[in-house]
């Protein structure tokens, strides 16, 4: 049974979230939650409209003497990542997301939360209901595929929004404002594979790295965990130099913003060196145990006899594979020069997939310097041709540059100090929030994003702090009242 979460404050922001939470979307899958939503507006007197992609735009008016205030635009995205243990049975098309509380946090059971972004969707949301808020004319902007290339955004036509004052909900740490986010691209790599019956004289085993943590690609790219992918083509090349051994498989990942959990290949060795493979193997599990002590306590890696395959790849063609899973850049690849702590150009080996005849990667690359992310897409371009790859990249998204003039920024700052008695954070994100491109959109759109702490989204390990989504909705109705009163 799902934790009831009508006990916790804010109730209205809890009252959505759990309503979102029962309507299946997924990247894709968003028409049902957006026909709710506009349901939901106009149940309250409130107009709504929905465009040709799927993006959904409420319009709440102003409380009484507060209709000469600009417009402001909450903005949030409909999708979830939808991510889930391998032992877990759930289906993200018809089963609903349960939810279990932890001490101050709610969290899911083996699958991802959705609170990325639900509860900024479910805060937007709470100002249908709530009459104690003082504010000047709302637009809730509730965006399509986010998770997936931030596509609702990049299809919004001039028109659909009128308020030039956006307040995105879709950052995941209390009380860090973000100014600016990294703009990405996507690299698809496709390996030409040959492919030979399997050697009667050998012996197949299928090999799996699973129980890390994973995580989202761009936020904890900088906590150094391990990519499941990588470790376990490490450990299978670690084993070639002693050993004969082909690949039949090698598959892993999933989102291209997820940073791999588990990755599985199914090898093949000369019979007889059974036992060279498991010391190699053990040998690769203590030394990954240590390398990751800290970012990856449940690592592990997994050795067991299998049916043989038909196929195998070619000599030739596995050490193709594991050149390019090797070879490719991942991980953090440069720091912001002159702010510490804050990453500025990354890489992530998202997905790796064994076809009939070929091999495919996904890699999402992220800067919000061009140079950067261009000298990045060309590493990877590199590696992958001098492989053998067919590279192709994605026109991706746009970073967004800080305005340190902006009126959202100023009222912020001194809505933060009056609440919380402290001076407000404010950072550059290592992540694609759709403010690049609603401000391409929308030129002269006065932006800032915020939202409750979050932690591992896109992973079944999501969780919100529940204390944090109450500041956060406090802050949201003071600074909505800051901003009308001019």
């Amino acid at each position: 049974m799902s934790y009831p979460v009508d006990t916790l404050e804010p109730k209205l922001v809890w009252k959505y979230f759990d309503e979102i939470r029962k309507i299946p979307h997924g990247s894709g899958n968003e028409k049902a939650l957006g026909e709710a939503i506009v349901r939901w507006a106009k149940e309250k007197g409130c107009g709504a409209d929905v465009d040709k992609k799927g993006n959904v735009v409420v319009r709440i008016p102003a409380t009484p003497g507060k209709e000469a205030a600009p417009i402001v635009v909450l903005q949030g995205h409909l999708d979830m990542v939808c991510e889930k243990n391998s032992d877990k049975v759930f289906d993200f098309f018809k089963d609903t997301v349960s939810f279990v509380r932890d001490g101050d946090w709610i969290k899911a059971d083996g699958t991802t939360l959705g609170a990325d972004n639900g509860i900024g969707a479910a805060t937007a949301l709470a100002f249908l209901e709530d009459k104690s808020a003082a504010h000047g004319p709302l637009e809730l902007l509730f965006t399509v595929e986010e998770e997936i290339g931030l596509f609702g955004a990049a299809a919004l036509e001039p028109g659909f929004l009128k308020g030039r004052l956006l307040f995105n909900l879709d950052s995941e740490e209390d009380g860090v404002f973000y100014v600016g986010c990294a703009g990405g691209r996507d690299s698809n790599l496709c390996l030409p594979m040959a492919r030979e019956k399997g050697s009667a004289d050998h012996t197949a085993f299928a090999v799996e790295v699973k129980g890390l943590r994973g995580g989202h690609s761009g936020l904890d790219i900088i906590h150094n965990r391990g990519n499941a992918i990588r470790l376990l083509g490490r450990a299978i090349e670690q084993a070639r130099g002693d050993i004969d051994v082909c690949l039949a498989s090698l598959e892993g990942g999933d989102k291209h913003n997820a940073i791999p959990r588990e990755a599985r290949a199914i090898i093949t060795v000369k019979t007889g060196s059974q036992e060279a493979l498991k010391g190699v193997f053990a040998a690769a599990l203590a030394g990954f145990r240590d390398e990751f002590a800290a970012a990856e306590p449940e690592l592990s890696l997994g050795l067991a006899p299998c049916p043989m395959p038909a196929e195998v790849m070619s000599s030739t063609s596995t050490t193709s594979v594991l050149s390019l899973v090797l070879g490719l850049p991942h991980g953090v690849l440069a720091m912001v020069r002159g702010m510490d702590g804050m990453v500025e150009t990354s890489s992530n080996v998202a997905r790796v997939r064994t076809e009939t005849d070929a091999f495919t990667v996904l890699c999402s690359s992220r800067s919000p310097v061009a140079s950067s992310l261009d000298g990045v897409i060309v590493q990877i371009r590199s590696v992958g041709r001098a492989c053998g790859a067919q590279v192709k990249n994605n026109t991706g998204y746009p970073g967004w540059k800080p305005n340190l003039e902006s009126t959202m920024l100023a009222r912020a700052k001194e809505t933060w100090k009056a609440m919380e008695g402290n001076e407000a954070k404010f950072q550059v994100i290592h992540a694609g929030l759709e403010c690049g491109i609603i401000g391409e959109r929308y030129p002269g759109m006065d932006m800032i994003s915020l939202g409750p702490t979050l932690q591992n989204p896109h992973s079944p390990d999501e969780r919100v702090s529940i204390s944090s989504v109450g500041r956060f909705y406090r802050f949201v109705r003071d600074f909505l009242s800051a901003l009308a009163k001019g």
